[in-house]
């Protein structure tokens, strides 16, 4: 059993003791200590946003939540099977306090999760997280009488604005999506996405739509993170008949990435990148995306004469930094895209509209428009420490070796040779320390990860 408090948010495994997993007391604390919070920011503001996905224990943590959030005198507006992204957006929309989503994101199916979201819709900042869970920990909340509970009322409408939100954007064209008559397939991991995606697609045009577990049961057909690996069944179905191409979404939607019309993945690191390229074309502005992304993002704004930033890991940290940098597009490597012109939040929506206009107005095959990308390739990999090793110093022995290459070193040390590159950063659970590497080949990057690898090998043994 696992429970792991993170500064935006409470997420573990369903059942266990209290303190070891997320069981139904874990929910109420944090949910309490949450809403304690809320009430100290807004006195006022009464009112919190609740969805969730679609996974077995949803049911189950959303009236845990629902209550809770009533016991301190909340009201709660419950968007039920919902998204990520659409809690996001309603927030700002209802004038809400905050919302919580409930969804483990990528996680099997038993995990869960509470997600915490400000009045922007945005995810918490470390520091308002930090603050959240001392409340917690000091259990220093205070419930209302009878007559002062809150009061809780459902609202199933909110898909439906967010996608009409979308299709009013600019720079979503639905008759060039609706001329191009894409023939599409839908992987949805049993989850909400079965729900939203065939919606966004009918709303742009799409006529041709096969599903391929869109029954949201929460029972996850395959691993719900949306890696090649994962991702067989949507492979042979689109071997065995013609599509255009396939789109795959994690359980609350946030995360996005599409199949070619041969079967083969069009890259999670380059759903972003193609979303760039089709903004920047038409709007001048600057990028971000984090330290472990594909310098392709890099490589297409600069050619269109915008900016590129590079952020540390993490949502909240890539939205700070799109903020300051002005940056009109922005997002992560696993498939994730923030577009400001919506809201600060990773969107698959958003990111399918976008990325359909842009397909279509190109005239392209998928695949001949992901050949017309930079070619990287980047290797994961990890290496194991005993405890005792100050893993600190092995990642600043590395910034000295490589000084005289460029270092970023917001979030672990990333060193650039040329076009290469190789990210090394502390995990904050395990002693180990992630080597995410790039190049233009998968031989290349995996030849710069195993020569960092043993230089580290090298400073530890010489310890």
């Amino acid at each position: 059993m696992t429970l792991i408090k993170s500064i935006s948010g409470i997420r573990g495994t369903i059942g266990g003791k209290v303190g070891e997993g997320l069981t139904p007391l874990d929910v109420v604390k944090f949910t309490a200590a949450y809403g304690t919070w809320l009430k100290r920011q807004n006195p006022v503001n009464q009112l919190i946003i609740l969805g969730r996905d679609a996974r077995l224990s949803g049911d189950m943590v959303s009236k845990l939540v629902a209550g809770t959030l009533q016991s301190l005198g909340l009201n709660v507006l419950d968007l039920g099977l919902s998204t990520t992204p659409t809690v996001e957006v309603a927030v700002p929309e209802e004038n809400a306090a905050g919302g919580i989503i409930l969804t483990a994101s990528h996680n099997p199916i038993q995990w869960n999760a509470l997600k915490l979201l400000n009045a922007k819709g945005e995810f918490i900042s470390g520091q308002d997280g930090e603050d959240m869970l001392k409340i917690a920990d000091d259990e220093d909340f205070d419930f209302v009488d009878v007559k002062k509970l809150g009061s809780y009322k459902t609202d199933d409408t909110w898909l439906q604005k967010h996608i009409d939100m979308i299709l009013k954007l600019p720079l979503v064209d639905v008759e060039a999506i609706k001329n191009r008559n894409f023939k599409v397939i839908v992987d949805a991991v049993n989850s909400t996405g079965g729900i939203a995606v065939p919606m966004m697609l009918n709303a742009l045009g799409v006529t041709q739509i096969t599903k391929l577990h869109c029954e949201p049961t929460g029972h996850f057909a395959h691993n719900p993170e949306p890696l090649p690996e994962n991702l067989t069944d949507i492979t042979k179905a689109i071997e065995k008949e013609k599509f255009d191409l396939g789109i795959v979404v994690d359980p609350d939607v946030d995360r996005l990435c599409f199949m070619c019309e041969d079967g083969s993945p069009f890259g999670e690191e380059y759903t972003l990148v193609a979303v760039a390229d089709y903004i920047l074309q038409n709007v001048k502005g600057n990028s971000v995306s984090n330290l472990s992304s594909t310098r392709a993002l890099r490589d297409v704004t600069e050619k269109s004469g915008g900016k590129y930033y590079a952020s540390a890991v993490g949502e909240v940290n890539v939205v700070s930094l799109m903020k300051s940098s002005k940056a009109i597009i922005g997002g992560e490597g696993n498939g994730g895209i923030i577009y400001p012109e919506l809201h600060y939040g990773r969107d698959a929506l958003v990111g399918i509209a976008l990325f359909l206009t842009h397909l279509a107005k190109s005239g392209k095959k998928i695949s001949v428009m992901r050949k017309g990308f930079p070619e990287y390739y980047i290797s994961k990999n990890k290496i194991e420490l005993t405890a005792d090793i100050d893993v600190d110093g092995v990642l600043d022995a590395m910034k000295k070796k490589y000084a005289k290459n460029p270092i970023n070193a917001i979030d672990g040390v990333k060193i650039e040779f040329d076009k290469e590159w190789v990210h090394l950063r502390k995990s904050n659970t395990e002693p180990i320390i992630r080597i995410y590497s790039e190049s233009d080949s998968i031989t290349k990057a995996d030849t710069l990860a195993k020569k960092l690898i043993s230089d580290i090998k090298e400073f530890v043994a010489g310890k």
